[in-house]
């Protein structure tokens, strides 16, 4: 390797990566190799490939397994056209088509200049590589609407795509479809799709299905990521396992309306493309204005699954997520206190809380307006003088003094027309002129894309933090956008609302930490509805599911996993019978939710001095494991939905400390869980175990190897419905 082709290096330290052991090399490049004009960007076992074609367009030449030798590359040339009926466009793999010149596939760019004229074909015109970011210029083969493209690649080899737009001519254009990139699988005829599907309370539902010719859509039109699908892929060639097996992966940094185009054409050519919903947008661009796409980000491994959710976990700690700290053990009061809440009926709750453990303290839904049920008081953000006469402060002040942060939760996008707010301003929330307004949860969405009404929110936030000693907010969204209209702006601009929506969400967000510094935020909207690498550039946790039952968090778990990791994930422990009138022990429900960031939504005032007694040890043995739990590689050894029992192992980022989870749903005809091959360990390392319920592990020594408890396992005694233990293992120096 030349030095002058090394144009762009981007370092991470060793110890960083110590735990990801498939990863031999330290350092990400983008590399320009002049000769045959391709750009080579590479990092720990993946390489990127793309070059200029015999068309002066952008061509994707490899994505896979690290190469080592330039001179196997050779200059990429448009292929070959299929009879009459399908142009060169159909049989490249280009990196940015836009829609124009006989592409009949789906496209990255699509527009309407004022004169209507659609066309673009867009040229390579010339690129720069500054700061660890490759930028590269497109310009349309007529006139002067241009596009930028920024790649990047992280140390891990996970792969950022984003495009920006710009009009230079002289007349307005109206992009009509905008998409952050597209990537081009390596040509085979068995690729398999895995997606998570669901509901509300039923989200993160695991779909794996084989790629067909013809498009698979996923996307939510709904101005919020969705409970239905999440904008991440996984693609393999029908033989990757958790461990083993080809699999490319990618996820869209996108919160309002998205789309993913999973699609193999008539030629066998597997493609992702990804970016805003096309459906029902439209932005006109006046001369000299630009549109910038979300970024998409990709990745690739030999190693199944697995290890392609671990690599995206380690991506999303490391460079997305606003900070490192760990997720303390919250409590929420909703369960105990629905809307009744009472400054001293709060305090009361955070004295039992503070003595189980508890290190945050959440005042639901309840505290402000007048909010008794949830058919009013939204948009009026402001303390209820019959709850809490003296304010907030004395119950601040309590939960400080008892050591726990305070935190507060908060729906500012929504108001009930039975508010001040709504009485003051009906025109700000989402409406079609002369058309009815559907209310959901007796509430209406306001139209966050209007400057004042973004003003105004961040406003009334950035006061009341200030103004309280609150280190956290749960932000909820609890409807989507019906009605999307925005009748105060030209008819030409009201289809813009909703990228301007998610702007204007984000922008308040970033606004107020960076005023607060301290103040900590969850993405929530009726649980998953709102969870991406975009909220999460600004968020510290998710709220995962309305759904709290523990068997069915065990699925909902397991999908979410897939995408996202262990650090965000909001997990409670909350009261049985819940959402299927389900009863499960205490034991089973606490060891489901410490897989993920334990919070506690019991009502304390009801539980037995017992259960109160065994919480309190639960959260505290929880404390001993968390970082593992929260920033360790996840393996996924036994699924909850391939049988009975699940299994999920922990390995901590510098391998000293494993913790191993085993849940039996129900047994059958008396046979015994089968031994449990562990993951992630050193195979000449010895390990001390230790039991959570030593009664419930069979170990015929407290010390094994790690060859041992790899390839014999680990048999657990459980029995009956609903059994569940856990065993931590530190490694003996």
């Amino acid at each position: 390797m030349r030095h002058s082709d090394i144009v762009a290096i981007v370092m991470l330290k060793a110890p960083a990566l110590a735990p990801l052991l498939l990863v031999p090399l330290l350092h990400a490049e983008i590399r320009y190799l002049p000769s045959p004009k391709l750009w080579h960007l590479s990092a720990a076992n993946v390489s990127y490939v793309f070059g200029v074609n015999n068309e002066n367009q952008l061509q994707q030449v490899y994505w896979g397994p690290r190469l080592w030798r330039d001179a196997d590359l050779t200059p990429p040339h448009t292929g070959l056209p299929w009879a009459s009926f399908d142009t060169p466009g159909m049989t490249t793999p280009e990196e940015y088509p836009a829609w124009g010149g006989g592409r009949h596939l789906e496209t990255c760019l699509k527009l309407t200049r004022a004169d209507g004229v659609r066309d673009v074909i867009l040229q390579y015109v010339t690129h720069s590589i500054q700061n660890g970011a490759l930028t590269i210029h497109l310009k349309d083969k007529i006139d002067n609407i241009r596009v930028t493209l920024t790649y990047r690649i992280s140390p891990t080899g996970i792969l950022e795509k984003k495009a920006a737009v710009h009009n230079s001519t002289t007349q307005t254009i109206t992009v009509e479809s905008l998409q952050s990139g597209v990537w081009n699988l390596p040509l085979d005829s068995s690729y398999r799709l895995t997606t998570t599907f669901g509901r509300w309370a039923g989200e993160w539902q695991l779909e794996q299905e084989d790629v067909r010719p013809g498009q698979k859509i996923l996307e939510s039109r709904r101005g919020l990521t969705s409970h239905q699908a999440n904008p991440w892929f996984m693609l393999d060639t029908g033989r990757a396992s958790e461990s083993h097996g080809r699999v490319w992966f990618g996820a869209l940094a996108w919160s309002g309306n998205w789309r993913l185009t999973v699609e193999q054409s008539t030629h066998g050519q597997v493609r992702v493309t990804g970016g805003y919903n096309p459906f029902d947008l439209a932005w006109p661009l006046k001369p000299g204005e630009s549109l910038e796409s979300p970024s998409f980000y990709a990745g690739f491994t030999t190693h199944g699954f697995g290890e392609a959710s671990r690599l995206l976990h380690r991506f999303t700690r490391d460079e997305i997520l606003p900070n490192k700290r760990l997720r303390p053990v919250l409590y929420n009061s909703w369960e105990a206190t629905t809307f009744h809440v009472t400054e001293e009926g709060q305090k009361a709750l955070a004295t039992i809380a503070a003595k189980l453990g508890v290190e945050r303290f959440v005042m639901d839904d309840g505290w402000f307006g007048a909010r008794n049920n949830d058919r009013a008081g939204l948009g009026d953000w402001t303390v209820n003088p019959k709850k809490f006469p003296r304010g907030l402060k004395p119950l601040i002040d309590h939960v400080h003094q008892l050591g726990m942060d305070f935190g507060l939760w908060v729906e500012p996008e929504m108001v009930n027309p039975d508010s001040g707010l709504y009485r003051a301003h009906p025109d700000w929330a989402l409406h079609q002129a002369g058309r009815p307004r559907s209310e959901q949860r007796n509430q209406l969405m306001l139209n966050l894309a209007r400057g004042d009404v973004k003003e105004y929110l961040f406003t009334v936030l950035d006061r009341l933090v200030t103004e309280n000693d609150i280190q956290f907010l749960k932000w909820d969204a609890n409807r989507n956008m019906t009605e999307p209209g925005w009748p105060e702006v030209p008819p030409a601009d009201q289809k813009k609302l909703y990228i301007q929506y998610t702007r204007n969400l984000y922008e308040i967000i970033d606004r107020l930490r960076r005023k607060h510094p301290n103040l900590e935020i969850e993405s929530c909207s009726g649980g998953g509805g709102r969870v991406d690498l975009g909220i999460l550039r600004r968020t510290d946790q998710v709220w995962t599911s309305d759904n709290t039952d523990a068997l069915d968090r065990l699925r909902i778990q397991e999908g979410f996993s897939y995408a996202y990791p262990t650090r965000v994930m909001m997990a409670w422990v909350t009261d049985v019978p819940n959402f299927n009138h389900r009863t499960t022990p205490l034991a089973f429900r606490f060891l489901t939710a410490m897989q993920g960031a334990l919070g506690i939504g019991n009502n304390l005032n009801k539980m037995s001095a017992e259960d109160l007694d065994f919480s309190k040890r639960m959260i505290a043995w929880y404390k001993s494991v968390r970082a593992t739990i929260q920033t360790g590689n996840l393996y996924r050894l036994a699924s909850p939905r391939a049988g009975d029992f699940t299994a999920n192992q922990y390995v901590s980022e510098d391998g000293k400390q494993s913790v191993v989870f085993g849940l039996l749903h129900a047994q059958h005809f008396g046979y015994p869980v089968p031994p449990l091959r562990l993951a992630g360990l050193d195979e000449k390392a010895v390990y001390r175990l230790h039991p959570l319920h030593p009664d419930k592990l069979e170990l015929p020594t407290p010390e094994l190897s790690g060859a041992w408890l790899m390839d014999h396992g680990l048999s657990f005694r459980l029995t009956g419905d609903y059994d569940a233990t856990a065993v931590v293992l530190e490694r003996l120096e």
